[in-house]
């Protein structure tokens, strides 16, 4: 599910704080009916939950260690050896 770029900035940003389909849009540069897709597809998977707020279903990453993951996905890319090492008790 995140051998997606779109979908795996999508889950970086959602990390940091729950946001609605338009506000994500504009934070990755994505449409919003692409957003939608992809969120679609990532609460399906369990990777992130919503919740209705007035007219808006927001949007947050579910599970801790699938942020962590993230953010040690997103350091290793950006080349940083000292937050892209292993967590503990999560292997490697």
């Amino acid at each position: 599910m995140l051998a997606a770029t779109m979908r795996l900035h999508m889950v970086w940003v959602l990390a940091h704080g729950e946001q609605d389909v338009s506000s994500l849009a504009e934070k990755v540069g994505g449409t919003v009916p692409a957003v939608s897709q992809h969120l679609a597809k990532l609460k399906l998977a369990g990777l992130v939950r919503s919740r209705r707020e007035g007219r808006h279903q927001v949007y947050v990453v579910d599970d801790p260690h699938v942020a962590a993951i993230v953010a040690q996905m997103v350091a290793h890319l950006q080349g940083d050896p000292v937050e892209a090492a292993p967590i503990r008790g999560l292997g490697a």
